[in-house]
């Protein structure tokens, strides 16, 4: 094992859309592990939605990176020295801050122990991960889904849509894919979806969704703001509810005011509600939605896909690739051998 690492950090903030030019590789020494820590190798790392807002200087919902801080992440690893009795070396482990490179050090208590029998190890990151947990929580718990719902669902190819549509179907509602190409809504299609909408060719927004649901959206989940967003508040079903998980859409001007059409009125009308979601007030019931998710995709209830490219290098361009819809399911970086394989 080498006495240096690679990692990114932030160069600087992005105006408007990022690019590769806001981080810089570098390389740093092999950290150590000191009591209750542990030394991981990344195997698996993601890059999601969220991250925009981490790397923008306005205030978010958690800790932003600063100019020169390491990128934040999640992936999966394998411990390869232990300072704690816990975890021994070869465990697989996750954490929601393994961060882009290609080692790290944290509390054993940081760390939550994979178990490969739940599924190949990457889908901690995606299906029995943050993508996975937030299609389940959204709709479950946030969203009161029920059976019947016509449930419209943008970015609905991507790594929390795919899994939603097919929670919408397994539950007994009526899902609604909004993609950005007719390659990513006929796969949405294929894995249950009742009908799709490509935004990106559609030549009236809110005309194709009322199409789609004509007698109004009982449950939408937003994962995209912008003009999706619009055309379905103004195709509001009675109490219908609306859960805010992502704003990708904005990713050109997180940091401007979000401008545009005001839909108090249509929410009065509707006696609808809107409420924003954050994965991590669902967290004492992970367990319990793991075990579920996990046992729909061993019984063939539950399909993915990942997209998955190589080495650290990758990075940033990965992370591009989501921020402008080029990705077809989860978006994964293997920067390691996977010792499961």
């Amino acid at each position: 094992m080498s006495n240096e690492m690679k990692q990114w950090v932030l160069a600087s903030h992005p105006t408007g859309m990022p690019t590769s030019e806001n981080w810089q590789m570098r390389t740093a020494p092999m950290p150590e592990p000191g009591v209750g820590e542990v030394l991981t190798r990344a195997v698996y790392l993601s890059v999601d939605p969220y991250m925009r807002g981490r790397i923008s200087p306005r205030a978010n919902y958690a800790a932003g990176v600063g100019i020169g801080d390491v990128m934040h992440g999640g992936g999966v690893g394998v411990v390869v020295e232990s300072k704690d009795p816990v975890l021994k070396p070869g465990d697989i482990v996750e954490s929601f801050r393994f961060d882009w490179q290609e080692y790290n050090v944290q509390k054993a208590s940081a760390l939550r122990k994979v178990d490969p029998e739940m599924g190949p190890i990457h889908s901690a990151l995606s299906y029995l991960g943050l993508p996975g947990l937030t299609a389940y929580f959204t709709l479950l718990a946030a969203g009161e889904m029920k059976a019947g719902d016509d449930v419209v669902i943008s970015a609905a190819s991507g790594a929390v849509g795919q899994v939603a549509g097919q929670i919408a179907v397994i539950k007994g509602a009526r899902p609604i894919a909004v993609a950005g190409s007719d390659e990513k809504v006929e796969w949405c299609k294929d894995i249950g979806y009742a009908e799709g909408i490509n935004y990106k060719t559609a030549t009236d927004l809110t005309d194709a969704v009322k199409r789609a649901c004509p007698h109004g959206v009982d449950l939408f989940l937003d994962n995209t703001a912008g003009p999706i967003h619009d055309a379905v508040m103004r195709n509001l079903a009675e109490k219908s509810r609306t859960v805010i998980c992502g704003t990708v859409a904005l990713a050109d001007k997180f940091e401007e005011p979000d401008i545009g059409e005001r839909f108090l009125r249509n929410i009065m009308i509707a006696r609808a509600t809107v409420r924003g979601f954050i994965l991590f007030d669902h967290a004492d019931r992970f367990d319990e939605a793991r075990a579920e998710l996990s046992a729909w995709a061993k019984s063939g209830k539950l399909r993915h896909k990942e997209d998955m490219m190589q080495g650290i290098e990758s990075m940033p361009a990965a992370f591009l690739r989501l921020m402008t819809g080029a990705n077809m399911g989860k978006q994964l970086i293997q920067v390691s051998d996977d010792p499961t394989l």
